[in-house]
């Protein structure tokens, strides 16, 4: 009996010799883990490592999964997140085979999340490695930021409508630590947003477009830019913001390489 990022308690048969991810970045994280062989199902969007898509089968994507797939897989265990998969999805696969939730809104969950993964798939040794790595560079990236000035931003995540990452998300997260003053953090989630009442909402520094959902492109950054007072618009690698697990030890030097893009 375990218990999961939701606090659902989950009984599972051990050893775990079949698994589903429907979340790719914690598809990632089992392959640095060491658990490729134990993957049998993941989705269309885990797309680290490149090849992986051609090895295993594809069981849908984050929202829309195909069933009769998942329960063909005999899965010993399915693995979901809060925000990328919807409570029916999670209420589907339940009838199929134990599923463990993670809910991820800082670094702290994502070190919990992968704690509890060496207890579950007994790979304690590979987990410690990466949460003591994560912990390194987390410090060391703290000692960088501290010469750095604060920025008001707005991150962009989809078009038609705008949309934002707001309050209560992952991405917040990572903006407060970067010293990104988000000025839609009085927003929940992923709000709608007018691009025309910018400046009257917060005036940004820096406009950030992320590359994932939507493929933003340098028209799309005209668009804004002639709204905003004088903002910067940068492209920015929505994985390194929204993606938890092993994503964060290329995350920090990233966000070093963005700040001095900014300067």
């Amino acid at each position: 009996m375990i218990k999961d990022q939701l606090n659902r308690k989950i009984e599972i048969e051990q050893p775990i010799k079949r698994i589903i991810s429907l979340v790719p970045s914690q598809t990632e994280l089992l392959i640095d883990l060491g658990l490729e062989d134990k993957i049998v199902g993941i989705t269309k969007f885990c797309v680290h490592p490149f090849d992986l898509k051609q090895k295993k089968e594809i069981v849908g994507g984050t929202k829309n999964i195909k069933i009769d797939k998942i329960k063909a897989l005999k899965p010993d265990i399915i693995l979901c997140n809060k925000e990328e998969n919807t409570k029916e999805i999670v209420t589907m696969c339940e009838k199929i085979a134990p599923v463990h939730v993670s809910d991820i809104f800082t670094i702290k969950d994502t070190l919990d999340l992968i704690e509890q993964y060496g207890i579950l798939f007994s790979c304690r040794t590979e987990a410690s490695k990466i949460i003591q790595k994560i912990e390194f560079k987390l410090n060391d990236f703290r000692e960088f930021k501290r010469n750095l000035s604060s920025k008001k931003v707005a991150y962009f995540i989809w078009r038609n409508p705008w949309m934002v990452a707001g309050n209560n998300t992952f991405i917040n997260y990572l903006l407060e630590l970067n010293k990104f003053d988000n000025i839609y953090s009085n927003k929940e989630r992923y709000p709608e947003v007018e691009i025309k009442k910018i400046r009257i909402e917060g005036d940004p520094d820096l406009v950030l477009l992320s590359s994932e959902p939507y493929p933003f492109k340098e028209e799309h950054a005209f668009e804004i830019g002639r709204i905003t007072h004088h903002a910067k618009t940068v492209f920015v690698d929505g994985e390194m913001f929204s993606w938890y697990g092993t994503r964060l030890l290329k995350a920090f030097d990233y966000f070093k390489q963005l700040h001095q893009r900014i300067i």
